[in-house]
């Protein structure tokens, strides 16, 4: 913190019943305006890291004052002024501020504090109004320095020399603030700034200050910067450029000090053109068009047909799923079970039925009668859709449109399998089918021919499991035990026989 001490001996001793009584919400300051003024023109400081913690001024001797007994002219020239912790910090950023009569207008703040005048403080006072401007101009300069100071890597270092060099332009005098922050950031690493009134090195064990003027030479990109580039562009987005903030987040006087200053009217050109073409495209858009009636099969376009299952981008399900999980069951099975679509343990192994569904369908399958081993299961959606709720994936009913990309798989099985009697799982299964949405009520328990081969419509197994009385489960189990036994009995029916109930 920066003391404050001003000589008053014109105007008598302060009234220290006064200061008494504000003591506990006030702290005392001790520096002349004329030390204060010395501390920031000198021509160098070194500041050992013991004393990193003080933003200006050393703390042991302000302490050494504080205990030595205040001699004659002490008392006489300069008595103790008593300021609040909140003016103190406003003084301390204002002392920065880069303006001529700067000590004459804290002189006069302290001055007019001193004598009980307390709304200099406040921001209705055109003296505090003033002083919250500057002090407030100063913070944004110090926020901006931590900001947009960028370090370039020296390719060969003599000993003694900085590793990493910097150029930069305050608009107030706080350099010797901001390498305080940076030695204390940057560990052992020797560095330099430079600025045009002067400059601070760390040697990584004494911050120097210079205050000569210098001038900026020209100082070489280092090995990372190419890569840092090549980030910066490719994380702009122009249909997100607003280009009045960024000139007031990131002033344009800065641009020269930073590796991707150069890039940014480049970039901001480039956007602006391609709003430009973006606003033709919509006004050519909005012309009126001739409209050419055509069936929505027939706009799709065309595509060639995967090779393979692993292979099928023809929905968006690939993305987040593990992997596609392929029917299981004998080639030439008489029987297919036709779910709806993996599930999360399914998803996991690659294997249909396989989790808390699939071993309830393993004992209904074993109740009606027949072998798990005899059958052939798949799913109508090979791969698995799911939303996250925390760590857990839960299952999500497939799109229409999902459940049509994934039609050609299942005529493939078909096909394949060529079974006698397929028996449908659920709505999504029967719908997939028969390639429209069938209300599954209408269909429990009525055997219907397809394309040659018996269809069953039934429950899903995992149905039951969603159920929550014991009683409901049961009926849900037994309405799939017995679509089951009906595929079997309709395995050695005659042909008009197909609405036969078990």
């Amino acid at each position: 913190m920066i003391d404050w001490q001003v000589g008053v001996a014109a105007h008598g001793a302060a009234n220290h019943d006064e200061g008494d009584a504000e003591a506990d919400t006030e702290t005392e300051t001790e520096t002349e305006t004329e030390t204060l003024r010395q501390r920031q023109t000198s021509g160098s400081f070194d500041f050992g890291t013991d004393s990193l913690s003080e933003s200006a001024g050393n703390a042991s001797e302000r302490a050494d004052r504080t205990a030595q007994p205040p001699s004659e002219a002490s008392t006489t020239l300069a008595p103790v002024v008593r300021i609040s912790k909140a003016l103190a910090a406003q003084l301390n950023d204002a002392a920065l501020y880069r303006d001529a009569r700067r000590w004459a207008f804290l002189y006069k703040v302290i001055w007019r504090w001193h004598h009980g005048d307390r709304a200099v403080a406040s921001p209705a006072d055109i003296d505090g109004a003033r002083l919250h401007h500057v002090a407030k101009a100063v913070r944004r300069d110090k926020h901006d320095m931590i900001a947009y100071v960028r370090f370039r890597q020296c390719a060969e270092v003599a000993e003694g020399e900085p590793e990493y060099i910097a150029w930069y332009e305050p608009a107030h005098d706080i350099l010797a603030w901001g390498a305080e922050q940076f030695a204390q950031r940057m560990g052992s690493a020797r560095w330099l700034i430079a600025t045009p009134s002067g400059a601070a090195s760390w040697d990584g064990a004494t911050l120097h200050l210079q205050h000569d003027h210098a001038q900026r030479g020209a100082i070489a990109p280092d090995a990372a910067e190419a890569l840092w580039l090549a980030y910066y562009r490719s994380t702009f987005n122009p249909a997100r450029l607003n280009e009045t903030a960024l000139h007031q987040h990131m002033p344009v006087r800065y641009w020269k000090g930073l590796p991707e200053g150069p890039l940014i009217p480049e970039m901001i050109s480039a956007a602006k053109s391609g709003a430009q073409r973006l606003a033709q495209a919509h006004r050519v858009g909005a012309l009126q068009g001739k409209v050419i009636p055509i069936e929505a099969e027939a706009a799709q376009p065309m595509r060639a047909a995967p090779s393979s299952l692993a292979a099928c981008r023809r929905c968006e399900l690939w993305q987040h799923a593990t992997q596609p999980v392929n029917g299981e069951g004998p080639a030439n099975a008489r029987i297919m079970l036709l779910g709806e679509q993996p599930g999360d343990q399914e998803d996991l192994s690659g294997r249909p039925f396989v989790g808390p569904a699939g071993q309830l369908l393993d004992e209904v399958i074993e109740r009606a009668g027949l072998a798990r081993g005899d059958l052939y299961l798949t799913n109508a959606v090979k791969h698995f859709k799911w939303t996250p709720r925390g760590k857990r994936r839960i299952h999500k009913t497939p799109a229409q449109r999902e459940v049509e990309a994934c039609a050609m798989w299942l005529e493939h099985e078909v096909q394949r399998v060529q079974p006698e009697v397929i028996v449908t799982l659920g709505a999504t299964a029967l719908g997939a089918l028969l390639g429209k949405k069938v209300s599954l009520q209408s269909c429990l328990g009525k055997p219907f021919e397809l394309n040659g081969m018996h269809v069953i419509a039934t429950y899903h197994p995992s149905f039951a499991l969603r159920r929550d009385d014991a009683g409901g489960r049961e009926q849900v189990a037994g309405a799939i035990r017995n679509a089951l036994a009906q595929a079997a009995a309709l395995l050695d029916a005659p042909d008009d026989h197909v609405n036969v109930r078990a």
